[in-house]
Order: C-alpha cells, then structure tokens, then sequence
C-alpha cells in the first residue's frame, strides 16, 4: 500500500528519444499511442507520475517522450508482512508464542513491533515497515529497456546481435535524461546518452541536449520539427502562399495529410503541373495515381474542378533546383500509362470479358472468379426475390443481375493490373463509357464499400445488395472450406467483410434473414462442388461468427449497453436490422419506473426454471385453470393472457417500445404472485402448473429481448419462493 507523496517531493524534467533507421509512415500513430500508453502505466506503477502529461512525438527516424514533472524518487511504501493469526501467535497472557517469535526472527523483526492488523479472514499478527522508494534514475534504467521493446510495431527485427532485442529499424541513437542528467542504460548495442541529431541531409551534427525544451529548440533549429503540430502548420503555412495567388485549393485528404506528416522531418511542399491534355481521363483514375502512387496532393480550381497541378512535399527547406520537375516528369509517365489503359482495356467489353473470369483463381479450394460470380448472381438474385416478395421499393432485378455479372470483370483489365487500388471503380467507369445504366455503373463501383470502418455504404440498393452478395459469398465460402480465423490470426480479412455486410444491412435497413442467406449461399457451394465441410456444420460456424461480430458492432460501435446487447441477441438475431430495432426500444425503455424490477422478476423466473427439474418431467400442455389456487397466480394468468392479445400484433408491426411498455405492465402482478405464492408447492399438480405459467410467460414476453439477462441497478431477492 502506497502512501501519499508528501509536500518536498521534488520533480525533474524526463526525456527520453529512440533515434533510428526511417520507420514506415503508416506504423507511426500505431506505435505513438503503444508507446505512451507504455509509459503512463509503467511510471504510474512506480508512482513517478502525478498529473503531468506525457507528450509524445515522432517523425520517420525517431519516436520521442517528454514529461517535465516527474517525480525524482518513488514515494514510501508502507509494506505489511502478514503473519500467523492473532490467537497463534499470543497465548492467552498475551505473551508471544513461539510462532510469533519464528515469524519475527524470519524477517529481522522485533517481536515488541508486530503489529495486529484486520484481515478478511480475522485478526493477525503483521510485521509493518516502511520501505523507501528507489531513485527515479535508476527505477527508469532498470525499466526503459524493455519498454521500448514493446511498442507495438506489426514486425520487428534484431539488427546487432541474433540474440539482441527486437525494433521495428535498427536503432542508431538513444537520448535520455532526468532533471538534465543523462541515464545509464542500453538498449542492444547503444547506450543512452544526451546527444541526438538534426536533419538526415540539411544538419546531420551531433547536437547536445541539457532539457526537453532545449531539444525541441535545437532540432527545430536543425530542420527537425518533431512534433506533427508543427509540421501540419508548416505545410498549410506554404500551401497558403503558393495556391492562394494562383486562385487554387488543396483538394481534402486527411488519410494522405496524416501519411505525409509521417514521411517528412522538415516538410516543404512545392507545386508541380502535368498537361491538361490528361484532365479528359476520368477524375478517379488521376486522383489515385496522384495519391496512391506518388503522393501527391489534387489541386482544384475556384469551382472544384480538377486543375492540372499537383502538389507534392519533399523532405527539405527548398526545392533546390529541379525537384518538381523530376516529380512532373515521373507523373507525366504514369498518366500516359493510365491514358493507354484506358483505350486498350475497353476495346473488349465489360461484357466481352465475363469468360476471362474463368481463367482466374479466386481461392483453390473456390474455383475461379467465373465461379464466384455465378454464385454472386444467384445470391443477388435470391436476396432481390426476397426483398420483392416483402414489398420493399425500388427493386430492379434486372439491374442487380447485370451488376452482378459484370462487376469482377475489371479485375482482367491492364488498368485494375497497374492500379489495384482501382478495382471497382474501374469497372463503374468502363460500365458508364461503354453504355450500361447508371444503376448499373454505380452498383460496379461501390460493392467492395465498406471496406474499412470508416468508408461510407454503397450508394444504392442496387449497389448494396451487389456487395452483400459479394461478402456474403467471400465469408460463407472460407467458412465452407475450413479457412475462418483463428485467434487474432484472420489472413482473409473474414471479421472486416463480416461487419461489412452487417453495416450495409443495417444502413439499406434490409430485412434479411441471416440463417436463410447464408444457408443459400452454401448450398450454392456445395452444388458447384466447392464445399469441403458439412453444410450444417459450416452453416453453424457461419453464425456463430455473424453474431459476434453483431455484438461487436451494437456495443463497441452503436454504443448499446453490453447486457441490453446480451438480451437481445438471446431473443434471435436471424434479422440484423430487427436486432437493431429491439435495441432501441430496450434503451429508450429502460429507464422507466416498472422496467427494471421486471427484469429482477424475470431472471428470478429463469432462475427457478433451471434449478427445477427437467422441463418434461413438469411442462404441461397447457396451463390449468382449475389448479390455479391462488388469488395471485390467477390475476397473473388473466394479466398474461390480456397482455398476450396485445403485444402479438405490435410485435409482428416491429412496434417494440410500445411492447415492451406493455410488458413492463406485468410488474404489479408478478411481484404481487411472487409475494404471496409458493412456485415449488409440495402439491405436484400446483408445481408443475405454476412452472408451466412462469415458463409461458418467459417464453412469450422475451422474444424482443431475454429480460434475465439484465443486470439491474437494484439487487436481485436472495430467496426464491
């Protein structure tokens, strides 16, 4: 037990920098947040840290850490040393015994000072010391070098000895300091010290550092502004004075800022052209090969049109001489690339090229992309039929079979070859040159969306029920074929395309049955031969999977409470988007008055269902009226019935809040049953009705949501009638 940090304690200035080879932009945000969650919890162990913050910082060779009020020593700690009980260790003069002096001599500890402390378990005898805390210095050379072993990195490697610790580069420099003193330890072959070095190019002294602020200073001054702050300022600074005058703007990417911020120490950007010959290829196709490929920034002109500029950011003060050039000539290169795809690609149709699909290998076990596509046909085509057959509007499906055929055939063009990130979008595009509807071209262009938490939906039906197919097919095939994850092991990416489809369902609002679409899509497997694992096996698998990536998504995502998730996921999640509609009537009628006793009465009735025997040795057919013998119980029953009548129709309308209050309702009636009735009479014939009336009442009233799975404000009755 730790005790308060008294007033003297004193605070130094902590910094500490890992200099190394140039670590990938996309790793570093990763690794920042790793690398202070790190740091907080491990100087928050040793009580170093009060209420300063930790900064963090990071460019492509370094990773830094500063908190300018750390303690300088850890505080006291008040240790017990627990011995034998009291009444062993006194005799009943008080006198010690020989257990309490074997316990004393043990540690070093004088009899006269035990001390009796409370315990769970009674009165015992403790030896109670202070222990003094360690200086910081050597609390932290004892524990940064597995620290820094630890920030998270997806790959690591040893760089001086096979046996030497692991960093995503090798590490060249360490800088460290308490209160301006250096701190002595290793991390590998390199020990720390108090130098660090500027600019790779522009300034590449040493440069001695006393305190973080003068660190943060002297790179500045050597064309290393360390913190991304500074670095997103400077380049808005420059933008703003080199498209302002020119009447142009930046086109917004905040994917491509945060990458660039990662890519550069001392960023510059510098503006570059390319003919406008190329602005008649279509925006999507110049976007990506300027972002993807290059990254370089879109320019737009006053009325957001595509302008033939670009800008790029180099990694020093200045273009020192033909720098833009190089870039305008490289791009000019991959532009006549895309320009030439362009013609090439579409002199076979769309169409034309739906038999290359069977040329190519979608998964060995899965056949070709020509047998995928035939079964995302007869999904899309199943999933359309369906939507009909409930009335939902605007269901094309002739659209959504012509989408359906044509929207992998990209994936045989030159230009989805050299610009991967194309696919789909390629496809939209040729579909819309080469005359197909635009439904049809939108529903081609968006059916891999989502592909990451943040990508937006499809835009149309068309277009959703295209990507279900799509995933549907993806997740249920592997599962078919015994290739789902494994721990955090996913190779296919299976939890990505799941919450996928589970996201377009819910955002289309399509009432499709999860059991029925993915029973369809393996029986369309196993008629091409393609299904290795038994349907009702895989079929099991399959929906074990889609509910726990449902529950990832209403709790972790929607923000449902996790038992409100647990109660409605146990009354079904056949329909995703009804799912959803009964979690938000659970949240909106939780807190009323009735809700939550109601939900301590039904996990009571759960509770004495699974403590009685085996439900066919009680269950009747039906419930006995005549056995119903007390006042209380009959009123339930009347009240049961009533409700029974009521709710039906509006759950069959998915009008849940108004069930649920209904159900709610039953709360007088069965505290006053459990208030005066004994469920487990010595009568049989009274038992088995009355569990037949409680199982009734579960049964009915939990189909929106299981109440027992309710974890109330209030404490459960311990006794059970």
């Amino acid at each position: 037990m730790k005790r308060p940090a008294p007033a003297s304690r004193r605070y130094g200035d902590f910094l500490l920098e890992i200099g190394c080879e140039e670590i990938p932009a996309r790793m570093l945000p990763r690794a920042v947040a790793s690398f202070r969650e790190l740091l907080q919890e491990a100087l928050s162990a040793h009580g170093l840290l009060d209420s300063a913050p930790v900064e963090l910082f990071a460019t492509p060779r370094r990773l830094a850490a500063r908190c300018r009020h750390l303690a300088l020593r850890e505080p006291d700690r008040r240790e017990e040393l627990i011995g034998p009980p009291r009444h062993l260790a006194f005799d009943a003069r008080g006198k010690p015994t020989r257990a309490a002096e074997s316990f004393s001599a043990k540690h070093g500890f004088p009899v006269a000072n035990l001390q009796v402390v409370e315990t769970p378990k009674g009165e015992y005898i403790a030896a109670v010391r202070l222990a003094p805390g360690q200086p910081a210095a050597r609390v932290l050379a004892e524990i940064l070098p597995a620290l820094i072993a630890r920030i998270d990195f997806p790959r690591s490697m040893v760089w001086a000895e096979q046996s030497g610790p692991r960093f995503i580069r090798p590490v060249r420099w360490l800088l460290a300091l308490l209160d301006g003193r250096p701190l002595l330890f290793s991390f590998g072959n390199v020990p720390a010290g108090a130098v660090t070095f500027g600019h790779r190019f522009l300034a590449s002294s040493p440069i001695q550092v006393k305190s973080s602020d003068e660190f943060l200073t002297r790179l500045r001054r050597s064309f290393v502004l360390i913190d991304p702050g500074e670095r997103q300022a400077r380049i808005e600074e420059r933008l703003q004075g080199l498209l302002e005058a020119r009447g142009l703007r930046l086109r917004p990417d905040a994917a491509l800022l945060e990458e660039i911020l990662y890519l550069n120490e001392f960023p510059t950007p510098i503006l570059g052209n390319f003919d406008p010959k190329f602005l008649a290829l279509p925006e999507e196709i110049l976007i990506t090969v300027m972002r993807d490929h290059q990254k370089y920034f879109a320019v737009t002109d006053r009325r957001g049109r595509l302008a033939p500029h670009f800008v790029a950011v180099i990694n020093l003060d200045r273009d020192r001489g033909r720098i833009a050039k190089n870039h305008e000539r490289v791009l000019r290169a991959r532009f006549d690339d895309a320009g030439f795809f362009w013609q090439s690609d579409q002199r076979p149709t769309l169409a034309a090229r739906v038999a290359i699909l069977d040329h190519m290998t979608f998964e060995s076990r899965l056949g070709s992309y020509g047998d995928k596509m035939h079964r995302m046909r007869g999904l899309a085509r199943w999933m359309g039929h369906t939507l009909l057959a409930a009335g939902h509007p605007s269901v094309s499906l002739e659209a959504i079979d012509r989408a359906a055929l044509l929207a992998k055939c990209d994936l045989t063009t030159q230009m989805v070859g050299e610009f991967p990130e194309l696919q789909g979008q390629v496809g939209g595009l040729y579909a819309r040159a080469q005359g197909e509807s635009e439904e049809v071209a939108l529903a081609i262009d968006d059916h891999y969306l989502p592909a990451s938490p943040d990508d937006p939906c499809p835009r149309t039906l068309t277009g959703a029920i295209v990507s279900l197919a799509d995933k549907m097919d993806t997740v249920v095939g592997l599962f078919g074929a015994g290739l789902e994850p494994t721990g955090s092991s996913d190779p296919f990416a299976l939890r990505r395309q799941a919450q996928a489809s589970l996201r377009v369902l819910l955002d289309k609002r399509l009432h499709l049955a999860l059991p029925e679409l993915s029973a369809f899509a393996l029986s369309q497997l196993e008629a091409q031969g393609s299904l290795p694992r038994p349907q009702e096996e895989a079929l099991v698998a399959v929906l074990k999977f889609f509910e726990e990536r449902a529950r990832y998504i209403f709790r972790d995502v929607r923000g449902f409470a996790y038992d409100e998730v647990n109660a409605v996921l146990r009354a079904g999640l056949a329909d995703v988007v009804d799912a959803d509609a009964r979690l938000e009537a659970l949240r909106d009628i939780r807190p009323t008055e009735d809700f939550e006793p109601l939900a301590v009465a039904f996990k009571r009735i759960r509770n004495i269902l699974d403590k009685a025997e085996s439900a066919e040795n009680w269950q009747l057919p039906e419930i006995n009226r005549e056995w119903l013998s007390e006042t209380a119980e009959r009123e339930l029953y009347t009240a049961f019935l009533r409700l029974r009548d009521r709710v039906v129709p509006l759950k069959q309308s998915r009008r849940y809040r108004q069930a649920l209050e209904l159900i709610a309702s039953l709360r007088p009636a069965v505290d006053r049953f459990f208030d005066t009735v004994l469920v487990m009479s010595p009568d049989a014939n009274l038992q088995k009705n009355r569990l037949t009336l409680l199982a009734a009442l579960l049964r009915e009233f939990s189909t929106i949501a299981d109440f027992s799975e309710i974890v109330p404000a209030t404490k459960e009755p311990a006794a059970t009638r």
